[in-house]
């Protein structure tokens, strides 16, 4: 239900076309539409019913403004304006800089170079590309290089470089190369990579015949490999345009509140490349598209074509204000359509393929965790909260809490226990201060409980949690024994008055979820009681030294971090904290004893072992 505010600014919405941006409680722009017609548009968010996307942002939108504007062209080109600027959490967004295209490049020099960059950089240079990775782009250059050389050397040395004496660089190393020697190669690189494959063949194939003759058989072999690289690596890739008009094909399917985006890239007369995205939106694919295909030409690593092909439901004129006007066309016969259309299959099929690992997600997931609380016979929630402790031989104790949402952890949400109240191995104590300790600070934050406690353990730990719940702070939550068997294994789930095994199917994702959680909570735990044990380990060594009191200690180990890293630092270096020259003395002498100890221990162990 909106709010009486909400109810208010609704009344007063117009029926032209125009820019919304929705707020949330702090004023932040969350999300940024255009609409026809505002006043339908915005009252359809709280005046219909929602779900995914869509129903999480009308949770968190606690007020809202609009612009008109006088067309609905002019809408979508506001709307990228406000989304570019705002860059709200619920709208479409690219991640911003280099988007890993590789591209050939011909710089803009004296002596012009031939080269794979990552970024595109307005400084007179040619581009070539997106290529679909970099031992493609990689593979185009070294031929180039061997059959179209330019520059290859750092310049002007006085002497012929080694690429000049393998035919690979036109000599700017010894000698001036005339500018129109340069120019001809480029036309021949650049008719190269625009798909004109058949001069380079027939030059090469008249230099193997040629090579052969003189029987430089060696020389005719290496030509023969890069006729091969123009016949197995270019020709074999299928011709799917008429021209060599570098362009972009744009489709998407939308299913379910997701918009799937193909993107193709057409170059050398070939697909050259394809992207694929997947996104939650919010509900006008149209918007959503031209909001990509605008931030898309925004990345830095990305070259804009000479034609953009977009499907007919698309505004083709405002995308092309938007992209530099680039011509934006939807074909409407021929082989272009076939390719709009093929990206359009692409984006549903890989919108389909998303839908399945989804729905085997959702049984590994909130599916598992509603296998449990049937198991149980509890109602259907989706937190649970799982306790474990860790000591050796009753020193260090510690306990850990890790979190499970709708089967999967949340690890902004574990917690960790030293534990105050208990000096010694007690797993029914240890269990009663960690469930207190934890449970009593919910309480006092109002905040949410668990619909589940499970506890590494069986009777004693369940019946410790469930003494503390329900005798002194009234809770009643349910609680589970994770047990496990004579191989350190999960085995099965204790439950209900009197801790009955529950016998779960083993190959089950009910039970597979309790095996996560269990390893996860186990994990955690051992984890920070190695941290504790390891840092009052030094601790203690440091505070029998005569002269080390905490401040020294804590000095210690915040710049050296361990005894040995302590032992091998110099007075000097010691002193730099503050610490007296006696004290450094003594701490240095100290620390080698224990080294000595340390040694002879280690030697003895080794000879009892032999």
């Amino acid at each position: 239900m909106a709010s009486d505010y909400i109810e208010h600014k609704l009344a007063l919405l117009p029926d032209m076309p125009g820019c919304y941006l929705m707020k949330n409680i702090n004023g932040k722009i969350i999300y940024v539409g255009k609409a026809k017609n505002l006043k339908n548009r915005v009252r359809s968010y709280f005046k219909s019913s929602h779900d995914g996307k869509t129903a999480r942002l009308v949770s968190e939108i606690a007020d809202f403004e609009y612009i008109v504007v006088s067309s609905d062209k002019e809408a979508f080109l506001l709307e990228i304006t406000l989304i570019q600027k705002h860059r709200p959490y619920f709208n479409i967004k690219l991640k911003q800089g280099n988007g890993g295209y590789p591209y050939i490049k011909i710089t803009n020099e004296r002596d012009p170079q031939i080269k794979i960059v990552n970024t595109l950089v307005k400084d007179g240079g040619f581009y070539f590309g997106p290529y679909p990775n970099v031992y493609a782009a990689d593979e185009t250059v070294n031929f180039l290089q061997k059959v179209y050389p330019l520059r290859r050397c750092n310049g002007f040395q006085n002497r012929p470089c080694l690429y000049y004496h393998m035919g690979q660089c036109l000599g700017a190393c010894f000698k001036v190369v005339p500018e129109e020697t340069y120019a001809k190669q480029i036309k021949r690189i650049k008719s190269f990579l625009n798909g004109n494959v058949a001069h380079a063949k027939q030059m090469l194939t008249a230099r193997m015949e040629r090579a052969a003759a003189n029987m430089e058989y060696e020389r005719a072999a290496e030509i023969r490999d890069l006729i091969k690289y123009i016949e197995i690596t270019v020709e074999k890739q299928k011709i799917i345009s008429n021209d060599n008009t570098p362009r972009d094909i744009f489709n998407y399917y939308m299913d379910k509140g997701w918009l799937s985006i193909q993107v193709f890239f057409i170059r050398q007369s070939r697909l050259m490349k394809r992207e694929k995205r997947l996104f939650p939106i919010i509900d006008d694919p149209e918007e959503e598209m031209v909001s990509f295909i605008s931030q898309f030409y925004k990345q830095k690593n990305q070259i804009l074509p000479k034609e953009i092909l977009v499907p007919k439901s698309l505004p083709t004129d405002v995308i092309s204000h938007v992209v530099e006007d680039v011509p934006v066309r939807t074909p409407q016969r021929g082989q272009k359509r076939d390719l709009l259309e093929m990206a359009g299959k692409n984006a549903q099929v890989v919108l389909e393929e998303k839908f399945r690992l989804l729905e085997l997600d959702e049984s590994k997931t909130t599916g598992a965790m509603k296998e449990l609380t049937d198991a149980m016979g509890i109602a259907p929630g989706h937190k649970i909260e799982a306790f474990d402790h860790s000591h050796i031989q009753g020193a260090d104790l510690v306990s850990a809490m890790v979190v499970f949402v709708d089967g999967q952890p949340n690890k902004n949400l574990y917690r960790k226990y030293k534990l105050k109240t208990v000096d010694h191995a007690d797993e029914a104590a240890s269990t009663k201060e960690v469930i207190r300790r934890r449970y009593t600070r919910l309480l006092k934050e109002h905040a949410e409980m668990p619909d589940l406690i499970l506890m590494d353990g069986g009777v004693i730990q369940m019946n410790a949690v469930k003494d503390v719940l329900v005798n002194e702070l009234g809770l009643d939550i349910p609680v589970g024994g994770m047990v496990k068997n004579t191989h350190h294994q999960t085995a099965d789930l204790l439950y209900g008055d009197n801790d009955t095994p529950l016998q779960l199917d083993p190959k089950s994702q009910g039970f597979y979820l309790l095996q996560r959680i269990q390893d996860e909570v186990h994990r955690f735990a051992i984890t920070y009681h190695h941290k504790v044990h390891t840092k009052n380990s030094l601790s203690s060594r440091l505070d029998s030294i005569t002269g080390v009191g905490p401040k020294t200690r804590n000095k210690l180990l915040r710049k050296f971090g361990s005894l040995k890293k302590i032992s091998n630092a110099s007075v000097e270096d010691i002193r730099k904290l503050g610490v007296p020259e006696t004290v450094a003395q003594t701490i240095k002498f100290s620390l080698s004893k224990i080294d000595e100890e340390r040694k002879v221990t280690n030697y003895q162990d080794k000879k009892l072992t032999h």
